[in-house]
């Protein structure tokens, strides 16, 4: 695309709150879109763990079609049945009893955020409203999740932060129980840091979240935005712990592509937030339902969870093939289909030559790949971006 081009099409209208690459994706298609010159990729992003059954998925499509001829829009001042349904299924797949449904991610975690204070002050007081969150986290743009964030690049110039949020260092159970208090709320978690650089939290450290929030009175809220709807293999990522939170945080993938969150909780938990304390215009609507009941009903009936299992092990077990050969790899780590390769300096070329190659994936900074592919990607595609990778080691070396 040239900047005249650009240009004609409005692509300067549009805030600069980007850093874009040169390419216009006109459509997809299971793993792989394609730009306006017709170039294809194979996308290793899913759109950043959103269309993680893939692009233009043929069920998902006639689910959208079949309800916007019913009903677009009503507001939630009545019910409808698909957020009815998709409730539902959501409880009787999850620890949950009681969905808050809103538009994003961010608005999932503004959620849990009101509900824990809500909590807080109802069952200790006035004084509890803090929420202990970790270093490298990241829960969302919004003022107070970038906040509950632990990552200060994100919070430069939009200070003063919201009050009543700490940050201790992930797994590390020392420094967890030192910042929980009688001023404490909840603890916010994402069972792996996805965008502070697909960390794993450990078992231990989860079960400690889980016994401290116990003994003071506390929630315990996942975020799993980006881990959940069987991006590691188990619909949550928490399952794998066997850790049960009180309340959770999904988006993402939730609709295959559509806006939709969702604050998933506990009936006793979710009973703080009566009518009038919070609420969301868009939340819950009937098309987004529409495609998220499909997603669920693929998620839980068939074995696409078993896919991403076996995908996640070859793709990981090839990275670290690479690694032997690569010095300049310092850890391959994640879990299903979220894996990170942490490199001991930064490529900043690394994703245009994947773009060469026909792949998409994301490089923050140069210094971490990560891969986030839908769950329909084969190996022969897992081989090509290794094949690109091991060109672009040699060329680098």
């Amino acid at each position: 695309m040239n900047n005249d081009s650009g240009t004609r099409m409005g692509f300067d209208c549009i805030a600069n709150t980007y850093a874009r690459f040169p390419i216009t994706i006109q459509r997809g298609q299971g793993v792989f879109v394609w730009d306006e010159q017709g170039k294809k990729y194979v996308d290793f992003t899913s759109g950043i763990a959103v269309c993680s059954l893939g692009h233009c998925h043929p069920q998902i499509v006639e689910a959208v079609k079949t309800q916007a001829d019913r009903l677009f829009h009503i507001s939630n001042l009545y019910w409808t049945e698909p957020q009815a349904k998709l409730a539902r299924l959501l409880c009787e797949n999850s620890f949950g009893e009681k969905v808050f449904f809103c538009n994003s991610g961010a608005e999932a975690v503004e959620a849990a955020i009101k509900l824990a204070r809500k909590f807080g002050h109802e069952t200790r007081g006035p004084d509890c409203y803090e929420i202990i969150c970790l270093r490298g986290s990241f829960h969302g743009r919004t003022l107070a999740a970038i906040t509950a964030t632990g990552q200060p690049v994100y919070q430069r110039g939009f200070e003063p932060l919201v009050d009543g949020f700490t940050h201790v260092p992930p797994n590390n159970i020392h420094a967890l129980e030192l910042a929980a208090g009688e001023r404490t709320a909840a603890i916010l978690l994402e069972p792996i840091l996805g965008e502070g650089g697909v960390i794993p939290l450990e078992t231990a450290f989860l079960q400690a979240a889980r016994d401290i929030a116990d003994r003071i009175g506390a929630l315990v809220i996942f975020d799993e935005i980006q881990t959940g709807m069987g991006r590691t293999g188990n619909l949550f990522a928490h399952e794998h712990a066997g850790v049960t939170p009180d309340v959770m945080c999904l988006a993402k993938a939730l609709a295959n592509g559509l806006p939709i969150g969702a604050t998933v909780a506990k009936d006793e938990v979710m009973a703080h937030l009566g009518p009038g304390t919070h609420a969301s215009t868009f939340g819950g609507n009937p098309l987004c339902c529409a495609a998220a009941i499909r997603v669920m009903e693929i998620l839980t009936e068939t074995d696409i969870l078993e896919r991403v299992r076996q995908q996640g092990s070859y793709l990981k077990k090839r990275l670290e093939e690479l690694s032997r050969w690569w010095p300049d790899i310092r850890e391959v780590r994640g879990r299903g289909l979220m894996v990170a390769v942490e490199f001991q300096r930064p490529f900043p070329d690394l994703a245009s030559h994947l773009i060469e190659k026909g792949i998409l994936a994301i490089v923050p900074q140069g210094r971490l790949l990560r891969l986030l592919p839908p769950f329909l990607i084969e190996k022969e595609h897992i081989d090509m971006l290794l094949t690109a990778l091991d060109e672009f080691r040699q060329r680098s070396s």
